[in-house]
């Protein structure tokens, strides 16, 4: 519930409390970070596939990889931890200009929290990231305005095999400009994703 919360607040803040909170956030991951020492380890451990539809007949295929963190903190009766994720998607979505279907690539990088309660399956996520659209994301009903967009996303998933190498979560994607320019209609996905740890 508080996750949700968060995401709520988040998505209807004005840009200048966006911009704090991503410091804060940034702050806060920079312990997660390894050292230079340690830079042999900063190499993907898990990739991952989703899919995804969202109105208008618009939907999305997006694959990456992500490089957990090496630190972790326990509270609320389980443990807080997280991973960066890059990844790379198309949308299809109906056209626009006598077009019958228009497409778009993305490309996005994004801090992800994960929190699982002690021998648990189950794991809740939230992560806020910035991703880039080419060309400009339209269709007959919504226009963005730029390339640069905030990417907020929510997840429920399980783990499953011997060592928990096999991940399936549901996730709720909001992505929009953060209303630095406008129109900024933002476009909500709901995703089912399969990861995969090396």
């Amino acid at each position: 519930m508080g996750l949700y919360c968060a995401w709520r607040w988040f998505v209807h803040a004005s840009v200048r409390a966006r911009w704090v909170a991503a410091a804060v956030l940034i702050a806060l991951l920079a312990s997660a970070i390894p050292a230079p020492a340690e830079a042999q380890t900063w190499q993907p451990r898990m990739w991952f596939f989703q899919g995804g539809w969202a109105e208008q007949h618009t939907r999305t295929w997006t694959v990456g990889v992500a490089w957990p963190w090496r630190s972790a903190w326990l509270w609320a009766g389980g443990a807080w931890s997280g991973y960066w994720e890059a990844a790379i998607g198309r949308w299809s979505t109906d056209g626009t200009d006598g077009r019958d279907r228009a497409w778009v690539t993305q490309f996005g990088v994004t801090p992800v929290f994960r929190y699982q309660k002690d021998r648990s399956p189950w794991f809740f996520e939230a992560g806020v990231g910035v991703t880039f659209i080419a060309p400009i994301y339209r269709n007959p009903r919504k226009r963005f305005s730029t390339t640069f967009n905030f990417n907020e996303q929510l997840a429920v998933g399980r783990h499953f095999g011997g060592q928990g190498e096999h991940q399936l979560s549901l996730r709720v994607q909001h992505v929009s400009n953060g209303g630095i320019r406008h129109p900024n209609p933002g476009e909500d996905f709901v995703q089912l994703r399969y990861t995969r740890a090396f």
